[in-house]
């Protein structure tokens, strides 16, 4: 954490007044990193109150590791509560997770887009109803364990990437509003390294130092979509077509659900030239597969955008705004022009193809230099 000085009156939160004057909530998944928040800040003596949610089935978490929200992490959450000394709560959101990510997961896949839950429940559960619930008990602040920088600019705070690239998470996080942004912070993010976090964790004595890191979207098993949506939605995984782009049928499909844009392996229908799936249809239940230059975009098409650039998104220079964006989580960003196409609405122009753009996942606009997160919205079918 970056300590202010103390001529400027505010504590390392940024807030007007002690830390022992200071109620600060963090929520905790359980992780190394959250529990290193938590005990970072009630060691520094701030009023700490510590939240866990439970997100899915408990009975079923309980049996699953290495992913968030699961019962073994609600328990190891209370250990660190316990070891620091701060009061520590676990909230049933099950219901709230399943209405604002779960049921919207499963439609996005059943109408052939690649969805990001964790975008959508950072942005409808911890962001917003979890936000408000500490707003509700009195807090200052709400702290996390992400790995993002809350920044002060000359028109207010700033969201930027974390000083550590490989642990950066303002991918997942581009939907944060500004409101929201007055009131959280991330400790974390100016870490140079997960070494230094974990290193953190053995000082204060966590039993979570050594704590894998969360791999699986906690209601998603073994990286099984297709059978999280069958269980979801039985008997909506419909059998169909594998059609090249050039119309010739290839072979049958069990379902639309078992396929992404850019996926090559098991396609099931072997020999010839490398085939890549392109496009997916899910009203005629086809997957259209081509060559791998086939996969690549110049235009993407965006909507339901969060901007936190400077001025008005929809008052961009005549020649759009000069960004860099990210079209997946795993890629760097890549230099673009970001158009306005009316409310909530943009297209973004790639200087440079970039391969599998796929509806459903985010597209994240930043700054052309520096670390600074400008927003972003999400991939839908250019029209």
């Amino acid at each position: 954490m970056i300590l202010l000085p103390s001529s400027t009156g505010l504590n390392s939160l940024g807030l007007p007044r002690p830390p022992a004057e200071t109620r600060v909530l963090v929520a905790m998944s359980g992780g190394v990193d959250s529990s290193v928040v938590a005990a970072m800040l009630a060691d520094e003596g701030y009023g700490v109150v510590g939240i866990t949610l439970q997100l899915y089935d408990h009975g079923a978490a309980l049996a699953k590791k290495g992913a968030c929200c699961a019962g073994r992490d609600i328990h190891d959450a209370r250990r660190v509560a316990e070891a620091m000394g701060f009061p520590h709560y676990v909230l049933d959101y099950e219901n709230r997770f399943r209405e604002s990510v779960i049921d919207e997961f499963a439609d996005a896949y059943l109408a052939g887009a690649t969805p990001v839950p964790c975008i959508r429940c950072n942005e409808r559960v911890k962001f917003r109803d979890l936000l408000e619930t500490a707003r509700d008990l009195g807090a200052d602040c709400m702290a996390t364990g992400h790995y993002i920088r809350r920044m002060e600019g000359a028109r207010g705070p700033e969201l930027h990437r974390a000083a550590d690239p490989a642990r950066d998470q303002s991918y997942f996080l581009f939907s944060t509003t500004r409101d929201q942004l007055e009131y959280l912070r991330f400790p974390l993010g100016a870490l140079a390294s997960k070494a230094e976090t974990r290193a953190l964790a053995a000082r204060y004595g966590l039993a979570v130092a050594d704590k894998p890191d969360s791999q699986d979207i906690c209601f998603v098993p073994n990286g099984s979509y297709a059978a999280v949506i069958e269980k979801l939605r039985p008997g909506a995984a419909e059998p169909g077509e594998i059609v090249h782009l050039d119309g010739r049928v290839l072979g049958r499909h069990d379902g639309v659900i078992r396929y992404t844009v850019g996926q090559r392996r098991g396609l099931g229908i072997g020999g010839g030239e490398p085939l890549f799936v392109v496009r997916l249809d899910a009203d005629a239940r086809r997957v259209i597969v081509g060559p791998r230059e086939a996969l690549a975009s110049r235009r993407v098409a965006v909507a339901e955008i969060n901007w936190l650039g400077d001025g008005g998104f929809e008052d961009a220079p005549a020649g759009g705004w000069e960004v860099a964006v990210k079209v997946r989580s795993t890629r760097p960003p890549v230099p673009a022009r970001l158009h306005a196409r009316g409310p909530g609405r943009a297209e973004v122009e790639l200087l440079a193809p970039e391969e599998g753009v796929a509806p459903g996942q985010a597209c994240v606009f930043y700054a052309p230099e520096g670390s600074r997160v400008l927003g972003g919205g999400w991939i839908v079918p250019v029209r």
